[in-house]
């Protein structure tokens, strides 16, 4: 029974959960990531809903529709493009360091 109480550890070390601090800061970059990708979404709705709705009625009509669909797309190929854009930028400014 004495060995119930013993300030002695059976655990081993190597299966701890990660630290807190650790895990705050993934599951911060995680949120803020989330957060980033529903700014995105509200920028784009906003500029496609203004570009493609030319009066709001009860249900879309498919040239509305297609406008949306379209807008949408290239939103996100510009924003692919100049993301790829500056990834090439960084990765050639940290080659020539």
């Amino acid at each position: 029974m004495a060995d119930l109480f013993s300030n002695t550890s059976t655990f081993d070390d190597s299966r701890k959960p990660k630290s807190g601090e650790a895990e705050l800061q993934e599951f911060l970059m995680v949120e803020k990531q989330k957060a980033q990708f529903n700014a995105q979404i509200h920028e784009f709705n906003d500029f496609c809903w203004d570009k493609c709705m030319d009066k709001p009625g009860s249900k879309l009509d498919s040239r509305t529709e297609t406008c949306l669909n379209n807008c949408v797309d290239r939103f996100i190929d510009v924003s692919l493009l100049i993301t790829n854009r500056f990834a090439q930028l960084l990765q050639k400014s940290a080659g020539g360091m």
